[in-house]
């Protein structure tokens, strides 16, 4: 079981569309090593959201990153660092809410016109 104490991912936020992987990586690297970086990207349109997972290579660099970047200005936008949330922890803070069932409708019949028996 992980301890809430390991942070190795950090999620960024609020980033320029125009921003490069190369960019985050030299912001991250005053911190420590990066391992990877993964920029979210709309899967129909292919275009960048503005959100990006950063890994870090060790929690004390990880802890650095997330205290000394958090509001920082980057192309002309303070962007905002954070722990990024286990899939538990998301599951935890928004359940999965259940559709009520479909209810199906009688057709009207237009007006003017006689029933079909």
């Amino acid at each position: 079981m992980k301890s809430k104490s390991k942070i190795k991912d950090i999620f960024v936020s609020e980033l320029s569309f125009e921003i490069t992987e190369e960019e985050i990586r030299k912001l991250f690297s005053v911190c420590g090593t990066v391992r990877s970086i993964n920029m979210v990207t709309d899967p129909k349109s292919g275009q960048f959201k503005g959100v990006a997972f950063v890994c870090m290579s060790n929690d004390a660099e990880t802890k650095d990153a997330i205290n000394m970047l958090d509001g920082t200005r980057l192309l002309d936008r303070c962007i905002s660092v954070s722990a990024a949330k286990t899939k538990e922890e998301m599951a935890a803070i928004a359940p999965v809410v259940e559709l009520p069932e479909k209810r199906t409708r009688r057709k009207r019949v237009p007006k003017g016109r006689k029933k079909v028996r």
